[in-house]
């Protein structure tokens, strides 16, 4: 996609106060705007979801890329600024904006059935987990996220560099690769949060590793299993994984697959734990 720069007069809030309730800070900076929009590798009219738009000035930046934005907001007030700030786009259908919360229904209801979609939004800090689960978990998945969270989030969803891996990046590996962009510092929001920002982005999501092995591994079993390793961090896996079988059946799998009996699940790859809740199935 070829870059453009992103209007400067997508920075202002119009007016509209954060309410703390929503978990709203409005961004500010088009750059981020610009780096969000290279990560989610929009091509032109795709459609993309966007959760949260507030004002617009990340709406503004997803229209400006041609692609089809469908937008859910919230807050009443946003709407009313949405409204008037993109009533070319709501007439063209370039924009759909609905006035919902993305908590009393699945964002990918808003999507017309098999029409591939991304989703690429700056998210109140508190949903992350909730939306993260409901996008990736949906029949009908994005075939990309890229959202503006907590730094530690994004952090923790990546297990970068040395660091173990995670209930939250296991959790994501199952269905897709992410990705660590940038840091945003508080100072791109208005309000500005207590802590910095990140721009994560997950590609190439599916249900592939479900499939893998010329078997199903059943989703419901395999987060069983992740969430059983991970019950208890002090302890190595298979102690935690004795809620789900015996000992003796454990160390007849973990040898099978040659994985030690001493590891602890945060030193287990996303493959390994697919193959182990594929024998422990």
């Amino acid at each position: 996609m070829e870059k453009k720069s992103i209007p400067s007069s997508t920075s202002g809030n119009f007016g509209i106060g954060a309410k703390k309730s929503l978990g709203q800070h409005f961004l500010t900076n088009p750059r981020v705007v610009e780096k969000m929009i290279v990560a989610a590798k929009i091509e032109r009219k795709a459609t993309v979801l966007e959760i949260g738009p507030g004002t617009g000035i990340l709406t503004e930046g997803l229209l400006h890329a041609d692609a089809h934005v469908i937008a859910l907001e919230a807050d009443e007030r946003a709407i009313k600024v949405l409204r008037e700030r993109f009533s070319e786009a709501l007439a063209s259908g370039a924009l759909a904006l609905h006035h919902t919360d993305v908590r009393d229904s699945a964002p990918a209801d808003f999507v017309p059935k098999k029409q591939p979609y991304s989703i690429v939004a700056n998210i109140p800090y508190y949903l992350s987990g909730m939306l993260l689960r409901a996008s990736l978990e949906n029949p009908h998945q994005p075939k990309r996220i890229v959202f503006l969270v907590h730094k530690e989030v994004a952090a923790r969803a990546c297990a970068r560099g040395e660091a173990k891996e995670t209930l939250l990046s296991l959790s994501i590996k199952a269905y897709g690769n992410p990705r660590y962009v940038a840091t945003v510092s508080r100072g791109n929001f208005a309000p500005a949060p207590s802590v910095d920002s990140a721009i994560l982005a997950i590609d190439d999501i599916s249900r592939a590793r479900f499939r893998a092995r010329g078997t199903q591994l059943n989703e419901h079993w395999f987060f069983t299993v992740l969430h059983a390793g991970f019950a208890s961090r002090r302890k190595q896996l298979l102690g935690n994984l004795t809620t789900l079988c015996s000992r003796e059946i454990l160390f007849q799998k973990f040898a099978l697959l040659d994985i030690s009996p001493t590891i602890r699940g945060e030193d287990l790859s996303i493959d390994a734990w697919c193959a182990l809740a594929s024998a422990l199935s």
